[in-house]
């Protein structure tokens, strides 16, 4: 099997990282790999540097890429757009799936409608996103669910150290919401190194297709604060594998004080929450369900 990978991400973001762990995976396993990505993005430079073959994106490497490939996989809705723009037209093309991971709804528009009706298949990563795509008028047996996957260390965190939020620059991730939040919190970029030792892992957002960086904290044992959108409530059971808040700064207030007021709580929360990902959304629980929709697409 042949596969073409497209994705346009600028940063190195929760779907770039499930993106190389896919590929990474896929490889593993004897299937034949490429990428097309922004040229010297961090996604570029970091499937460089792991021996993944990667090209410059633009629309004739995607046209011309595509004739080497059984299927394309487009993992962003720009990708998506290139690939229908290069791709459409009389002659054999490769089948394209996609990877859509936004709870946003899909624009009602004619080329928003050719564009979704090209894709063979989409993988949905969350039963929200899977909604919205089924209310663009996306037939059912076109969607397949594959949630995000994470490694999970052979460790959990020591919680010796602080509060912890994603820094991000998207204004949509609530950094002016948790930036008063007190007890003072830190944003942190390296997710992994900061879980060692964090205490508590706040996540809000105004709109969610899952939360890969939920996930990640569940798995290393750092329990979770989330906002009550999208598909967060599908990871985060409340008051079972974390706490799901509103998206206020009292709210998540409230919620650091139940949790540092009630430690068995946390650490019956931080058991369910690290089994759940081991029995669901490890990445290979991904990539498995991804090579299940490949070979229906294929036949």
């Amino acid at each position: 099997m042949r596969v073409l990978h497209i994705d346009a991400g600028k940063a190195l973001r929760g779907g770039q990282w499930q993106t190389l762990h896919l590929m990474g995976d896929l490889a593993e396993r004897g299937v034949l790999v490429r990428l097309l990505a922004v040229q010297d993005s961090p996604l570029f430079r970091e499937a460089q540097s792991r021996g993944l073959k990667v090209l410059p994106l633009n629309l004739f490497s995607v046209w011309r890429e595509s004739g080497w490939a059984d299927l394309v996989h487009c993992h962003d809705s720009r990708a998506h757009t290139m690939a229908w723009l290069a791709l459409v037209g009389p002659g054999q093309h490769a089948p394209v799936v996609v990877s859509r991971r936004v709870a946003f709804s899909v624009k009602n528009t004619i080329f928003s409608r050719k564009k979704y009706g090209s894709a063979a298949l989409f993988l949905s990563i969350s039963r929200a996103v899977s909604a919205q795509l089924t209310a663009a008028g996306v037939p059912e047996d076109r969607i397949a669910l594959v949630p995000d996957g994470v490694l999970v260390p052979p460790y959990t965190g020591n919680r010796t150290g602080g509060i912890v939020a994603l820094d991000s620059s998207d204004p949509a991730k609530g950094r002016s919401l948790l930036r008063g939040v007190k007890p003072r919190i830190a944003f942190v970029r390296n997710l992994e190194k900061a879980f060692r030792t964090a205490r508590i892992f706040l996540y809000a957002s105004e709109m969610e297709g899952l939360g890969s960086a939920v996930l990640l904290a569940m798995a290393h044992g750092v329990p979770v604060i989330v906002s009550n959108v999208g598909g967060l409530p599908e990871l985060v059971w409340n008051g079972t594998t974390g706490l799901l808040v509103e998206n206020t700064q009292q709210a998540f207030e409230s919620a650091i004080r139940r949790l540092d007021a009630d430690p068995p709580l946390a650490e019956q929360m931080i058991r369910s929450a690290r089994a759940m990902v081991e029995q669901c959304y490890t990445v290979e629980h991904m990539v498995e369900r991804t090579l299940a929709c490949y070979r229906k697409v294929l036949g």
